[in-house]
């Protein structure tokens, strides 16, 4: 049935695992970049040379890294940035060359509008209006 019994398998070796020595982040970016990897992927602590799938990331996290990102740096990074470039340092040198391109992405901040007047019709509804009429 394709099915793997892991209960079977013996323990690996120490010599397994990659194993990569640690070194804190470097910068502002490096750091928030690392704060929010950890956080995610729920460790301890993330160095520079980490790889964000070998520490056990997958796309749905991957989708709230870029998520938190831009709220805690201010860039809109795409997603296939993150699959390109997996590793701590190499991302923040992305995100670096991004900010240094264009700057701070800052979007306006959502403002409630008053109920008292009719709402405007987004495009979808406007739409769907003229399809109806």
């Amino acid at each position: 049935n394709g099915k793997l019994d892991r209960k079977a398998l013996p323990a690996p070796a120490d010599d397994a695992y990659a194993r990569t020595t640690y070194e804190a982040p470097q910068g502002a970016v490096e750091t928030a970049l690392a704060e929010i990897w950890a956080e995610l992927l729920g460790l301890e602590r993330v160095g520079r040379h980490d790889h964000f799938f070998e520490l056990g990331g997958h796309s749905l996290l991957a989708v709230q890294v870029s998520s938190r990102l831009s709220q805690a740096v201010g860039v809109e990074l795409p997603l296939s940035t993150l699959f390109a470039r997996p590793v701590l340092g190499d991302l923040a040198a992305s995100i670096v060359e991004v900010l240094s391109r264009s700057g701070p992405q800052h979007l306006p901040a959502i403002v409630a509008v008053s109920r008292q007047a009719p709402l405007e019709l987004s495009f979808a509804q406007q739409r769907l209006w003229f399809l109806a009429q």
